[in-house]
């Protein structure tokens, strides 16, 4: 398909990254310009379906839309609900939508669209539909790489409830179609121009772009545009259609095939004629609901000839789409299935058969499978019994791949039904397969040919009752009206005379000379008059002694699939259609031409014969005894759209009319003719009064008829092949002919007369014998084609013997050889078990033109199977089967051997026969044994192939071992070794499983219990039951021990009413009685009980979120009506949920219970129910759903050491934590200062508390903090207040003054922070000259100065302040000197000067980070030891990362010691983590790796 700028893709599989330098070239260009959509057109490996892609390159892993199953067409009935399913592929998954080419589907109720997940199926569903819908309706598949359009037709069926309508709707097709073909007159010769000047690869996509569905109907319409454009002007004795020209009639080619110019287009005469039997009977079966007027002819025997006939004679005066559509109405609408398809279980490699009966016969249906129609062939046989009711759908070798849904389809109605393929079973021998057979449906046993035939008859029956009604109905309105019934000399037929068409002419009389000469003329003669047609193309009818009207040239096929699948003929032909006709005989049984009156408008009469077509000519006095022209007048008013409008029946002639398609023969010398002709060469009449006197009613013979015509028969060379009819006469003789050459019997063609029936049988067909046969008899004729293939075939004597089974030994050769002969080339192929089989070192393969050979060499035991030789050719294919058996030494026996007894005498044991037996049945036994502890083996000797063994030559206690060997004629196998088996040994058996009480009464108990699962090594002889009573230690044995218990039951009627038993079992074996097994539970001796009474006071006392607690009343128990509960059940189920669920598997027998596994705040219905042995309770139930939760509490605060002020350093977190209890769960809000806290704060909660944390906290965090829980029960809240801070900074210079002697008032300028911070306050020291150190003279001062009193005169004073807060001291601000020492020369001091030490330093590691090890899940501590002044910031890092502010971690720094703690260690934890120290004389860093091992 062209591409974009006109381009095409190398190949239909070209891969998208593959594209050519232009194609590359245009991306590039589209890139550059802007337009980024480089469209590609390309075919999809799904017919049908045209791909646009998009882009270029489509990105790896990424696909254009495609359809895997594209929807088909659908014809459906007015009203019914149509649907079109699809399924898609692509990535990104498309997007489906549906769209029509003449409408919208905007209508959602008319409309829907759907998507089955299951199926994966998109789906448009189009109810209740009507004309309207019929459209072609397109899918398109859309994603962002391209788009895949695909398209399907509707066809919709009018239903027609009366019988008037079926005028009505070819009326209203004929104008619908005019309409239709205006509007689209210039799409259509568009569409055509492109289809004749295209390419053939092409057709495809012109069809798609133009919306056509029906590709084949297109080829074919194309072939003979193309016909008619090369022959226009060739074709002899054919008039090319001109517009202008007017119509001419002549008499030329009279004996060549007749065309129709209908619209301007050339259409074969033929085309209505090649209608099916089935056809024409299921048009039969309308006919009752005709009225009698417009039925114009209606044979009373309505053999299929007849039924051809009539069906001819009506039906050409139609348009081709008209009797298209109304046979759909007719063969649709009334076939339905008797039995419908069943399902079909098949092994692998089986055949399954799926068989329907049909109501009415249908030569073919339609069968699909996976959305796909299925055709016979090697795979699939499709056949049709002969009276076409019978259809069989057989799928040859299933294989998994075959399971699915299998469809029927007839018409409009469809019935369908799984084939499941099961695995292929283990097989019996090595490496062999089993034979395949057929596999029916289940409950297939329904005799199909007794359904079959009893639907024919009744369809028979049904035929009679209408034909009967129509004919008494007609007859009856006939005398009613005062109408002479002419007839032809046959009894209980009516001859109508009626008028159709658009254009009814008149014939000119004739002197009364012409009509005595004419009336004096022989009947037999054979002598043919010709007759003009009005519409001017050059066709001459002919007009026999019969009355009919026959066309030469023209041929009627009888079967409407030209016979494809027809293979016989003669007598099984004649009663085959004879049986379905569904017709009545009548008369004499002799065919004849109906020919009646049936009033103005009434239809053509039908005179149709077998061998050629019969044209649609109303004729009723025309015959071998006329001239060829007569006197005729119409009375009909006819309208100019071809429809007929029926007048006025008394004005309706008795004379012959020679009408053509509803046109007449209108002579130009005629002068009573009021037709005027137009420029089309149709003919317009207007109303015109009858002239001349009326012609006498005469009878017309219409001579010997074709019952049975010719078929066409597929024969092989070298065969038999018979051509066989039958005529309505005894009496004629006919002539048979092969291409147009007459034949005469010879050696190879014989000619034979049985009456009506004649045969011809070519002895032995050879390649020259095909062609077209035809049999002439009294001027009627029929042909049929003889098919000469020549298909593989194999020579008798070599597949008799090659079908004989094969056996060989192993390690020999064995060779296969068949003699073929058929038409070249063959394809050989040969098969072992349904596997092709290739050329390698041990088979060879020899294929000449006339034989193939196989040769096997060194043979295996797993060679045995189905040896398959293949042949095919383009004729078919042929198929022989062989069976290979390669004999070789068996295997050994299968162990282990068992032994079924063991005493001081003897011991049995058996054992299995081997699992191939080489080919050969086992003949012997070779046994030897060995006794434990010698070397040596002892041959017993040779047995009878029966697999045991009783070996009575024993020792008392020893033990031995035995070998065994099977012996078959090939050989013998090799050994099986026994464990060793000791004779005399005692062995008990184990002990029974506890006995079970079945039942219990006041009289009997009965009793069941289960074999040991050690039996001893020998059989159970027996059981023996003891009871015991209640208390007591004694127990009784029930049975003697001479009397055994057989069976694993016992009835015990030795009880005593009241009492409470136990019971316990041993078993017997040939050794003796083994241990007993445990009690049975007590079991009381009385009647059954009766079940409890409901519980009372059901209850619930405790709830939460996972669990509830119940307690209810014990039910009282009343004797006869209910007794003590034994036990309680508690189920619940969900408030979504229907099912209850039991929360117990055994009954408690506590009133109370605990419910555990809730989920929280989910509903749940609680209900209790009380047991014991009688039976159950009924249940009761809570009157109310339970909820999950526990019950009301109070928000309360549970931990009781909770600060209510907190300080915090700058830049570190903030946590504080809330624990408290409420029921159910709280909400829970933070708020700052009475308002939300802010982002920068996380806030966690869980059922119990609540945390927040600010992982590095500001001076703008400092608040009160409050916390509120509430739920339903109440609210409680707690506030905390939080003081973010940090050292504060000395306060400003300091002035000293004395107001008052003896005193000093200091005064300073405030810190910095006393704005931010205030709870900041100052302290003061003095330091007096005459001490050394420094005293606090006042604290918490909150204001800026401060009176000092005694202060001594003489004396120096100095004075420090510090600021201080929450968080600590500041530096000191020094004041200056006060006062002045007294100088006391005696004492003179020289005090050295003193020298403040600077103790700023860079920050230092002391303590390093050392490595660490944790354990997955435990804590992790790191600490280190840093110096330095000013006091360094300490940050942490992992993996170079920050984890100051992570708060899964806790991180401090304590007086230079920072430490950092993971409280769970885990793998996300492993890395390096590094500590920097940094203030403004330097920057320290240390680092450590940690390791977490599982």
């Amino acid at each position: 398909m062209p591409g974009l700028f006109g381009l095409e893709p190398r190949t239909e599989g070209l891969r998208i990254h593959d594209f050519s330098l232009v194609h590359q070239y245009i991306q590039r260009f589209n890139e550059v310009s802007g337009n980024k959509s480089a469209v590609i057109r390309r075919r999809s490996k799904t017919p049908g379906v045209m791909i646009t892609q998009y882009v270029v390159n489509v990105p790896e892993g990424k696909s254009t839309p495609d359809f895997q199953c594209k929807p088909v067409p659908v014809t459906t009935q007015e009203g019914k609900l149509a649907v079109f399913k699809a399924m898609v592929k692509g990535d990104p998954k498309p997007e489906v939508s549906w769209r029509r080419t003449k409408g919208t589907t905007s209508d959602k109720e008319k409309f829907q669209n759907k998507y089955d997940e299951s199926t994966g199926e998109h789906i448009l569903e189009i109810h209740k539909v009507s004309a309207v819908e019929a459209d072609t309706y397109k899918c398109y598949a859309v994603n962002e790489y391209g788009k895949a359009v695909c398209t399907a037709t509707l066809s919709v069926i009018e239903t027609l409830t009366n019988p008037s309508d079926f005028r009505k709707l070819l009326r209203r097709s004929k104008v619908e179609e005019n309409q239709t073909n205006k509007a689209n007159e210039e799409t259509d010769e568009r569409f055509w121009d492109a289809m004749l000047n295209a390419d053939r690869k092409d057709y495809e996509r012109i069809c798609t772009e133009f919306g056509v569905a029906d590709l084949n109907l297109i080829l074919k319409k194309l072939e003979e545009k193309k016909e008619r454009a090369l022959n226009k002007c060739k074709q002899d004795g054919v008039i090319p259609y001109d517009e202008d020209a007017k119509e001419k009639h002549c008499l030329k080619s009279g004996g060549r095939t007749k065309d129709f110019i209908i619209k301007g287009q050339m259409q074969k005469g033929t085309g209505l004629n090649q209608l099916d039997v089935e056809e024409v009977n299921l048009f039969d079966t309308r006919l009752n609901q005709l009225n009698a007027k417009e039925v114009n002819v209606v044979d009373a025997r309505l053999n299929p000839v007849d039924a051809e006939q009539m069906h001819d004679t009506w039906l050409n005066q139609m348009d081709g789409e008209d009797v298209k559509l109304l046979l759909t109405e007719f063969k649709l609408s009334n076939v339905d299935f008797v039995i419908k398809i069943q399902e079909v279980k098949a092994q692998e490699r089986e055949d399954a058969l799926f068989e329907c009966v049909l109501t009415h016969p249908l030569p073919r249906i339609t069968w699909m499978s996976k959305g796909s129609i299925l055709e016979d062939g090697e795979k699939y046989s499709i056949t049709v019994s002969d009276h076409k009711l019978i259809h069989k759908l057989l799928i040859k070798d299933c294989k998994q791949q075959d399971k699915g849904i299998y469809s029927a389809v007839a018409g409009i109605t469809s019935c369908s039904a799984w084939l499941i393929v099961e695995a292929e079973s283990n097989l019996t021998s090595a490496d062999k397969k089993k034979t395949r057979k057929t596999t029916l449906a289940d409950g297939a046993g329904t005799d199909l040919g007794k359904v079959a035939k009893q639907q024919q008859i009744k369809n028979r029956e049904e035929m009679e009752k209408i034909l009967a009604a129509v004919k008494a109905k007609h007859q009856v309105e006939l005398l009613t009206e005062g109408k002479p019934l002419t007839t032809c000399g046959r009894d209980t037929e009516i001859t109508a005379v009626s008028e159709r068409g658009k254009n009814s002419g008149a014939v000119k009389d004739k002197p009364d000379a012409a009509k005595a000469s004419a009336l004096s003329e022989p009947k037999g003669n054979k002598e043919k008059d010709k007759m003009k047609n009005s519409r001017g193309d050059g066709t001459v009818f002919k007009l026999d002694a019969s009355g009919c009207v026959t066309s030469p040239g023209v041929q009627v096929i009888v079967d409407g699939q030209k016979n494809k699948k027809h293979t016989k003929s003669g007598q099984e032909d004649f009663d085959k259609v004879t049986e379905s006709s569904g017709g009545a005989e009548s008369g004499s049984g002799a065919e004849s031409s109906s020919c009646a009156e049936s009033g103005g408008g009434a239809e053509s009469s039908s005179c149709a014969e077998s061998g050629g077509s019969t044209e649609p000519s109303s004729i009723a006095e025309s015959s071998s005894r006329y001239t060829n022209e007569a006197a005729s007048d119409s009375d009909d008013n006819e309208d100019s759209t071809d429809q007929v409008t029926h007048s006025n029946h008394s004005k309706q002639s008795q004379k012959t009319q020679d009408a053509v398609n509803g046109e007449s023969t209108c002579p130009k010398e005629h002068t009573e003719c009021d037709e005027t002709e137009d420029a089309t060469g149709f003919a317009t009449n207007s109303k015109r009064k009858r002239k001349g006197p009326l012609i006498e009613d005469l009878e017309i013979d219409p001579g010997v008829q074709f019952i049975c015509g010719l078929s066409d028969v597929n024969a092989i060379i070298g065969e038999a092949a018979e051509l066989t009819c039958k005529l309505s006469s005894e009496d004629c003789v006919g002539a048979w002919f092969r291409d147009c050459k007459k034949i005469s019997p010879d050696d190879n063609f014989t000619i034979t007369k049985d009456g009506a029936i004649h045969k011809l049988v070519i002895i032995m067909c050879k390649e020259e014998h095909s062609g077209k046969y035809r049999f002439e008899a009294d001027g009627r004729k029929t042909e049929a084609m003889i098919n000469i293939k020549d298909p593989p075939r194999f020579d008798p004597e070599d597949l008799s013997a090659y079908t004989k089974p094969v056996t060989v030994k192993v390690g020999h050769t064995v060779i296969f050889k068949l003699h073929f002969v058929g038409h070249k080339p063959i394809k050989i192929k040969w098969y072992r078990d349904g596997e092709e089989l290739q050329d390698d070192n041990n088979i060879k393969m020899e294929k000449s033109a006339s034989h193939s050979r196989l040769l096997l060499s060194r043979c295996k035991r797993k060679d045995t199977g189905e040896i398959k030789i293949k042949l095919k050719n383009e004729h078919g294919f042929i198929e022989a089967i062989s069976q290979l058996i390669v004999l070789d030494k068996p295997t050994s026996p299968l162990g282990p051997a068992e032994v079924t007894e063991s005493s001081a005498t003897c011991i049995e044991f058996r054992w299995r026969p081997p699992k191939d037996d080489g080919g050969s049945p086992v003949i012997n036994y070779i046994i030897e044994r060995q006794q434990v502890g010698r070397n040596t083996w002892k041959k017993i000797g040779e047995f009878p192939g029966v697999p045991n063994y009783r070996d009575t030559d024993v020792d008392h206690g020893r033990k031995y071992y035995y070998r065994i060997r099977a012996v078959t004629a090939e050989g013998i196998s090799e050994v099986m070794e026994t464990d060793e088996m000791q004779a005399g040994t005692l062995a008990f058996p184990g002990p029974p499983a506890p006995p079970k009480v079945v039942s219990a009464y006041d009289d009997c108990i009965s009793l069941s219990w289960a074999s040991p699962n050690n039996t001893g090594g020998s059989r159970i002889l027996g059981y023996i039951l003891e009871k015991r009573k209640k208390g007591s230690n004694l127990w009784t044995v029930v049975n003697a021990l001479d009397e055994l218990i057989k069976e694993k039951k016992y009835a015990v009627k030795d009880v005593v009413a009241g009492m409470e038993y136990e019971f316990r079992v041993t078993a017997i074996n040939l050794s003796g009685a083994g241990e007993s097994s445990n009690p049975s539970e007590f079991v009381f001796a009385r009647d059954p009980k009766k079940p409890p009474g409901k519980v009372t006071g059901l209850k619930l006392t405790e709830t939460s979120y996972t669990h509830l607690v119940l307690t209810w009343t014990k039910p009282e128990e009343k004797p006869g009506i209910q007794d003590e509960a034994k036990g309680y059940f508690v189920e619940i189920r969900q408030a979504e949920c229907i099912e209850w669920s039991r929360c117990n598997n055994t009954p408690i027998i506590m009133a109370s219970f605990c419910v555990k596994g809730l989920k929280s705040m989910d509903m749940y219905w609680v209900r209790v129910i009380a047991t014991n042995d009688g039976g159950e309770s009924a249940p009761e139930e809570l009157a109310n759903y339970v909820i999950a939760m526990p019950s009301p509490v109070r928000p309360k605060f549970t931990n009781h050491k909770m600060k209510s002020f907190i300080v915090v350093r700058a830049g570190n977190s903030v946590r504080i934590t809330i624990n408290f209890e409420a029921s159910p769960r709280p909400e829970i809000m933070w708020l700052k200062d009475n308002m939300p806290v802010t982002k920068r704060v996380t806030i966690s909660n869980s059922d119990g508390s609540s945390q927040l944390l600010i992982p590095s906290s500001e001076r703008s965090d400092s608040g009160i903090y409050s916390i509120l829980v509430k739920n339903l029960a109440g609210q409680e809240t707690f506030s905390t207040e939080v003081r973010v801070t940090d050292d504060p900074k000395p306060p400003g210079p300091i002035e000293l003054e004395e107001n008052v002697p003896g005193t000093v008032t200091v005064i300073w300028e405030p810190s910095p922070d006393e704005k931010r911070d205030d709870r900041l306050h100052y302290t003061v020291s003095k330091l007096d000259s005459t001490k050394r150190t420094w005293a606090t003279v006042a604290d918490r001062l909150f204001n800026n100065k401060f009176t000092v009193c005694n202060i001594m005169q003489g004396r120096e004073y100095h004075f420090r302040v510090y600021a201080k807060n929450d968080m600590g001291i500041s530096a000191p601000s020094e004041s200056p000197t006060w006062g002045t020492e007294r100088k006391k020369e005696k004492f003179v001091v020289s005090l050295p000067t003193r020298k403040d030490c600077d103790l700023r330093c860079a920050p230092t590691f002391i303590v390093p980070l050392k490595l660490h090890t944790a354990p997955k899940g435990y804590e992790c501590y790191m600490s280190c030891a840093v110096k330095g002044n000013p006091k360094p910031r300490i940050t942490w890092y992992r993996n170079h990362i920050s984890i100051n502010t992570n708060t899964n971690y806790y991180i401090s720094n304590t007086c230079g010691v920072c430490s950092m703690l993971i409280l769970h260690v885990g793998p996300k934890d492993m890395g390096e983590y590094t500590i920097t120290a940094e203030n403004a004389l330097g920057r320290a860093e240390c680092s450590t790796v940690l390791s977490v091992r599982e």
